[in-house]
């Protein structure tokens, strides 16, 4: 970054997939918190240094911004998509941001774009109770599309990128009904959105591992080809009514095809906590530790203290991330006393406007600020937390370079009008520039297609 001689101007989902952080305790800066990514960074700019050898470096300048809402304004470097410290070539491209405020673009750890009517007409939905309802309605949702699953999962993936959002972890269906049409149609957004998002895919059963006949053919098909990044579970033992017969399969699959897995976990008490420790066990047996992450995990909000520190320490050991959304305060992830144990979490928007519920926007800023409004916080610092969640707390969960402003970071921001962090978070303004890889990929809430 270099000074800038310029100075600033003038039971639906809701129900059944309640979560949200714990913030209390949790008082370090976006800017500090970040320190843990560099081990990752530095070998990326190293091996983008060596690939520059032989050509003309690709800078660009983002001047007179204020990253994290500093009070003077900076001029952020850009060489080939990652921070710089140097300074700018004669003839660099400048790229003027007005005082705007820079802050690391956003990672949704959770969401179900297969699923979405996103930009199409409205669904008016039926009432339901359960998952297996809901399973149903989503079988009806998909055959009364006239839109293809790319077409929908694109226009939600390009405005999620247009709110901010530079990674996402993608869990599309899995099952007899829809064959692969749901992560073929994700695959292929992905594709189309590869200058502009990072993309991980998980192969999701949400109808049942064992009570599906034929989906962990599936699921083991979608591995073998290498559409997926991950394999999916659902409830052992609550939906399913299999625990060793699921994660056997699940990650039977993962080891074989050297893939991740990624299980959505909403039984709580004694039937959460014998699966959890179930995927602690099959994690340690495999070798597969920091490959692993388990959502929503409703079982953990009601251990006592003591209960809660060991099963965190266990998964910190086997560096087994969680994600959590926030539509409640019923259920939440304790995430300060999980990340002293090492615990990786990430904040996700989970379903968007889809046979589950008629809400959802994919814009991470605004689940941030639902994120703090839940939680009741009212502190600088806790609201600075829960952009933490949303940015960091999301690239540990995928395995993403913090995007913190140093030297070598990529360069994945998003450009706002405000005062400070916490004003931001609050206010949700509208992102008038987002930036991937040193590149313009929206502006004034638009995609650049």
């Amino acid at each position: 970054m270099r000074p800038s001689p310029s100075t600033p101007s003038a039971l639906s989902r809701r129900t059944m997939l309640a979560g949200a952080a714990a913030l209390a305790g949790a008082t370090a800066t976006a800017a500090a918190a970040a320190a843990p990514a560099q081990a990752a960074v530095a070998p990326a700019a190293a091996a983008d240094t060596s690939a520059r050898a032989g050509r003309r470096a690709k800078t660009v300048v983002f001047r007179n911004v204020r990253p994290f809402g500093a009070a003077k304004p900076t001029d952020l470097v850009v060489v080939d998509g990652r921070i710089s410290d140097g300074p700018a070539p004669h003839g660099a491209k400048v790229v003027d941001g007005g005082g705007r405020i820079a802050l690391p673009s956003l990672v949704d750890a959770h969401i179900h774009p297969d699923k979405t009517t996103w930009g199409g007409s409205w669904v008016s939905r039926r009432p339901a109770s359960a998952i297996a309802d809901y399973v149903a309605q989503d079988v009806e949702l998909f055959r009364s599309q006239r839109r293809p699953v790319v077409e929908r999962a694109y226009g939600l993936m390009s405005h999620a990128v247009a709110r901010g959002t530079r990674g996402m972890r993608a869990h599309a269906d899995v099952a007899p009904a829809y064959g692969l049409a749901g992560v073929e149609g994700v695959a292929e957004a992905r594709e189309r959105l590869r200058h502009a998002l990072d993309v991980q895919i998980v192969a999701f059963p949400q109808h049942g591992v064992i009570r599906t006949p034929g989906t962990a053919a599936l699921l083991e098909k979608a591995a073998r080809e290498g559409v997926i990044d991950m394999i999916g579970g659902i409830d052992p033992i609550g939906f399913d009514q299999a625990l060793d017969e699921q994660l056997d399969v699940v990650f039977g699959i993962a080891d074989r095809h050297g893939v991740g897995v990624d299980i959505h976990l909403h039984d709580r008490g004694e039937k959460g906590m014998l699966a959890m420790r179930g995927i602690v066990e099959r994690t340690r047996a495999l070798s597969l530790a920091g490959k692993v992450t388990v959502s929503h995990v409703f079982c953990l909000p009601g251990l006592t203290d003591r209960e809660l520190g060991s099963i965190a320490t266990d998964l910190g050991e086997q560096d087994i991330a969680l994600t959590t959304v926030a539509p409640s305060d019923s259920l939440v992830l304790p995430i300060a006393r999980l990340r002293e144990h090492g615990v990786r979490v990430g904040l996700g928007s989970d379903g968007v406007r889809d046979s589950w519920s008629p809400f959802g926007d994919a814009d991470m800023m605004h689940r941030a600020h639902i994120l703090g409004w839940v939680t009741d916080v009212r502190l600088d610092d806790e609201l600075n937390e829960c952009y933490r969640v949303a940015t960091h707390g999301g690239a540990d969960v995928m395995g993403l370079a913090h995007a913190d402003f140093r030297p070598g970071a990529p360069a994945d921001f998003v450009l706002v009008r405000g005062e400070c962090l916490p004003q931001v978070v609050v206010d949700m303004p509208r992102r008038d520039m987002v930036v991937h890889g040193g590149v313009v990929v929206a502006r004034d809430g638009e995609f650049l297609a």
